[in-house]
């Protein structure tokens, strides 16, 4: 048995018992007593953005255009200022609640609502009364509420994390372009050898992928700035006043500088959650190119010795507990499967956006965790992988410039001049022989050795 001491509360089913010292209230310690699933919480920048819900709320229901000498006044000062210190203090644990709750995340929107309401309330000396329904959430419901939470929390997540993360991986394969402009090395297709490339151009690939998917994430974020707020219970907008929807995202722009606009049409807010979809579907692709540079590169540093060898990459850690002075691409392999869980993020997203019946969405907290999770482990994911492998990579020339050499495919350049299918020859009877192209050219007796060294120049090839 637990030493905690309790307290009585009471909601619209009856009285509970919640712990002496918690700021939260019955609906909370309902949730935590009927879903013992799993160890996942609703993420705390959720949490965050319902909490500015609230005081905006506060501030357009009790605060403007009203008498500062009003008890409606300093009702709304004192919800506002509690979400301050909540912002400012964190109380992470009086947000205790799983994902695996209502599928609208009533239980996590009464959560916030009654540890609001109770810090109101200190916070005034016990001089007003603060409900967490009539009041916290006036003009407000979950439906709304939560849905317009998830597009906050995500748009500026990406904003201000994951955006600025894949940027700079983009510095950085672009410095090393410059870099090793001048290195010719073997192309490979089919993972075998292909005509010469210049690494230059191999890390342009690179870069230029994640630019592509910088443009589709901020396109997707364009459609996900539309907020249901305002919407309440199914879309109608009953018990919220006219033209609060318009209200709370002008001064949600003015606090926090950014371009979120009201969904035109609630009812669809709602119920469908396709702009999170199209959102997430933007890091989907994002990971899938991460995911094939992170095995380009661990794929050319393979070695050192019996791989292709032709890049090095950081040396971070031992990789082995048995083989003595192994050294394994391990950012590669953490970058991969942060990559694989966000593609399954998506398959879950997905699933969930499907599972809107009627008027609304019921998988809403599930899409808000994996959102979320997905920003972060990318965003953390490509910051280490750049800081610790991709800004250290270095061409090991020597490696290059052997692979090239005896690679047969520099034979293409020669089609112009004796044709595919003697080429093909060519190609066949130096790897047959072991012998240069050259020698097999002479031998075959397709091209003299001056010949030869007037067409075969690799540097017309990239």
């Amino acid at each position: 048995m637990d030493n905690l001491e309790y307290r009585t509360e009471r909601d619209s089913m009856g009285e509970v018992h919640v712990p002496k010292e918690a700021l939260y209230g019955a609906q909370t310690q309902r949730s935590l007593n009927n879903f013992h699933i799993g160890s996942e919480k609703m993420p705390y920048e959720l949490i965050c953005e319902l909490v500015n819900i609230k005081s905006i709320c506060a501030y357009i229901n009790f605060v403007k255009d009203q008498d500062e000498n009003s008890d409606t006044y300093k009702k709304g000062i004192a919800i506002m200022k509690a979400c301050d210190e909540i912002k400012d203090k964190g109380y992470r644990k009086e947000f205790p609640l799983s994902v695996w709750q209502t599928g609208s995340g009533t239980q996590t929107n009464m959560n916030v609502n009654e540890v609001i309401s109770n810090i109101a309330v200190r916070l005034s000396g016990d001089t007003i009364t603060v409900h967490p329904n009539d009041d916290v959430n006036k003009g407000q419901s979950t439906n709304d509420v939560f849905p317009t939470a998830i597009c906050l929390s995500g748009v500026n997540l990406i904003n201000r994390k994951l955006i600025i993360s894949i940027q700079k991986l983009i510095d950085t394969f672009r410095e090393l372009e410059i870099r090793f402009s001048g290195i010719i090395k073997s192309g490979r297709t089919h993972m075998q050898d292909a005509t010469p490339i210049k690494f230059s151009q191999e890390i342009s690939a690179w870069r230029s992928s994640l630019e592509y998917d910088l443009d589709m994430i901020k396109t997707s974020l364009e459609k996900a700035e539309y907020l249901p707020i305002g919407g309440t219970a199914v879309g109608t907008g009953i018990n919220s006043k006219e033209g609060f929807d318009s209200e709370f995202v002008d001064e949600y722009n003015k606090r926090f500088n950014t371009t979120f606009k009201c969904d035109k049409n609630k009812f669809h807010g709602l119920s469908s959650k396709d702009t999170i979809v199209f959102c997430h579907g933007a890091l989907k692709a994002l990971s899938c190119d991460l995911f094939k540079i992170a095995n380009d590169i661990r794929l050319l540093s393979c070695g050192p010795r019996t791989g292709i060898g032709e890049i090095t990459i950081p040396s971070n850690e031992p990789g082995s507990s048995i083989m003595p002075g192994k050294v394994n691409p391990t950012q590669c392999e953490a970058l991969i499967m942060v990559c694989m869980q966000v593609m399954g993020n998506d398959t879950s997203i997905t699933f969930a956006s499907a599972g809107g019946i009627l008027e609304l969405n019921v998988c809403m907290p599930l899409i808000a965790y994996n959102l979320i999770q997905s920003i972060n482990i990318l965003s953390d994911g490509i910051d280490a992988f750049n800081e610790r492998c991709a800004s250290g990579i270095v061409p090991v020339e020597s490696r290059m410039s052997e692979n090239l050499e005896k690679s047969l495919m520099n034979a293409t350049i020669l089609n112009p001049v004796i044709g595919y299918e003697n080429v093909a020859k060519v190609v066949k009877y130096a790897f047959e022989n072991n012998i240069s192209l050259k020698e097999s050219s002479v031998k075959l007796g397709y091209l003299t050795a001056e010949q030869f060294d007037e067409a075969y120049d690799l540097s017309k090839m990239v």
